[in-house]
């Protein structure tokens, strides 16, 4: 793959990618007078392609059921935005509007019968324009030994999710500390607070957009100051 400073180059007959993000230099630092060539750096972020059939393993039957579950329940297929298969995993890129419908058709079909939810949690990509805020969610069936994700985008400007508690009680704490790092509002939440930093805390603090500056930390007598605030060697 070839790279200039303002373009990334896609091999011509490359599955298309979808690139959330161009980084450039070492943990996009500048100006700091760096001689070791990590500041000429350029590294594109991106998001695994959208998988077509067969998908392989149990995925195509696991795909087929959801789809007749999602019929019978009046629940448009085209909730599933996308399917991705990668790294032995599958994941169900649904639309925020039908999110929990779609997660409660998982529940309680007794084809998929997926009862518990693990991990819920939250990435912030500025930009992935439209959809900046992410919602990954892994769901396990216990009866069938299978787990799979979904995944939901919010934009900045909107960013409301409907909350999965009322499916998956185990969601309430995942959803605020989802909140309380990424500022995403998870609708019918019933109680939607921080949950790891202070109340009157400014801002969400693992978003890509939140300021380096942080609070000084002393050890022993010697402070370390903020990032933002330490010499600069350029």
């Amino acid at each position: 793959m070839s790279e200039t400073p303002d373009q990334i180059v896609v091999p011509e007959g490359a599955a298309t990618i979808d690139v959330v993000e161009v980084r450039r230099g070492a943990f996009g630092a500048s100006g700091s007078g760096d001689t070791s060539g990590f500041g000429g750096l350029i590294k594109q972020v991106t998001l695994p392609a959208p998988a077509s059939r067969p998908y392989g393993e149990w995925f195509d039957d696991l795909a087929d059921e959801l789809e007749a579950s999602m019929d019978a329940a009046g629940i448009a297929r085209s909730s599933i935005r996308s399917v991705v298969v990668d790294r032995g995993e599958i994941t169900f890129m649904v639309e925020r509007e039908n999110f929990r419908e779609v997660a409660q058709t998982l529940r309680d079909e007794p084809g998929l019968r997926f009862e518990f939810l693990s991990s819920l949690s939250g990435v912030h990509w500025p930009g992935d324009a439209g959809r900046e805020l992410h919602v990954a969610v892994h769901l396990q069936s216990i009866t069938h030994n299978r787990r799979i994700r979904l995944e939901t985008t919010a934009p900045d400007a909107d960013p409301h999710v409907p909350s999965l508690v009322p499916v998956y009680p185990t969601a309430d704490w995942h959803e605020r500390e989802t909140y309380d790092f990424f500022g995403i509002i998870f609708d019918d939440h019933p109680g939607l607070t921080r949950i790891m930093m202070p109340d009157d805390w400014p801002g969400h603090p693992q978003r890509k957009d939140y300021p380096l500056g942080g609070i000084p930390v002393q050890y022993k007598g010697a402070t370390i100051p903020p990032p933002d605030e330490r010499r600069s060697y350029s």
